[in-house]
């Protein structure tokens, strides 16, 4: 099926790697230039390489998304060679420090990397969106951000902003021709995740085998209908579609893909 995204330009931040660089590889297989961002040009470099490679188009921006100066200086990227259709705003950080650790800098410095951040790139591409009569934003949210837990307060909350702004964008675009939606992902299989289940599987008692730890971890840690992790790709998917033209009529929605984790109505 074509999505119609042939022609569209998509900057995707944070994916020199990770769940950026999936997003980032599928809207650059279903036809956008897509502009890899990252801190790291040699990272970046080998995303955009690979995609090339592949027969799609890439281009890059480095900049550090916590400052102005760093913000500026990807838009600038980004927009040298035409306009942005698309704005997947991902980039971000994690930290697991309890109420007891998590300090009030602690608070501030993760607002500025996952919400001033997301607010930063809105500010500086959704402008010229509007000159365009047609554009995207998703951001990328989690299910924290309603079913938060004790731990790590700081993180859920920024998590919960991210949801709220992205709606508040939606009211605020209203007529425009631009969506504002939010893909919430659940837990997702990554090369840092499987190495953390292998460490703590032995106090787990989860055993030895890799499928079989993940299994039993997603049982005590995760319960959800499908009984696994989730695949990047999975993520990658439900933002293709928001960027789609299908997705035209969706606007302010929160995409779960979690496997059915979060109980709702």
């Amino acid at each position: 099926m074509d999505i119609q995204l042939n022609g569209k330009r998509a900057l995707v931040t944070g994916s020199s790697s990770g769940l950026g660089e999936a997003i980032a590889k599928m809207l650059a297989g279903e036809g956008a230039t897509v502009v890899i961002h990252g801190r790291n040009s040699e990272r970046a470099s080998e995303v955009v390489h690979a995609i090339i490679k592949s027969g799609g188009k890439a281009e890059m921006a480095i900049g550090d998304l916590g400052t102005n100066e760093g913000a500026d200086a990807v838009a600038a990227a980004a927009l040298k060679s035409g306009p942005i259709d698309i704005l997947v705003n991902n980039a971000g950080a994690t930290s697991h420090k309890s109420w007891g650790e998590a300090s009030a800098e602690d608070w501030l410095e993760i607002y500025n990397t996952n919400v001033v951040s997301y607010v930063r790139m809105v500010q500086r591409l959704v402008p010229q969106m509007k000159n365009l009569g047609w554009g995207r934003v998703i951001h990328i949210g989690g299910g924290l951000a309603v079913q938060p837990i004790k731990e790590q307060p700081h993180y859920n909350a920024t998590l919960a902003a991210r949801h709220n702004l992205s709606v508040s964008l939606a009211r605020q675009l209203k007529e425009t021709g631009i969506t504002s939606n939010i893909v919430s992902p659940g837990a997702i299989i990554n090369p840092m995740v499987e190495e953390w289940l292998q460490n703590a599987a032995p106090k787990f008692g989860w055993g030895t085998d890799p499928e079989e730890i993940k299994y039993k971890a997603v049982q005590d840690l995760i319960p959800n209908d499908t009984g696994r992790f989730g695949e990047p790709v999975e993520i990658a998917g439900a933002v293709a579609y928001l960027c789609s033209r299908y997705a035209d009529y969706i606007s302010g929605a929160t995409i779960r893909v979690d496997g059915g984790t979060i109980r709702s109505l």
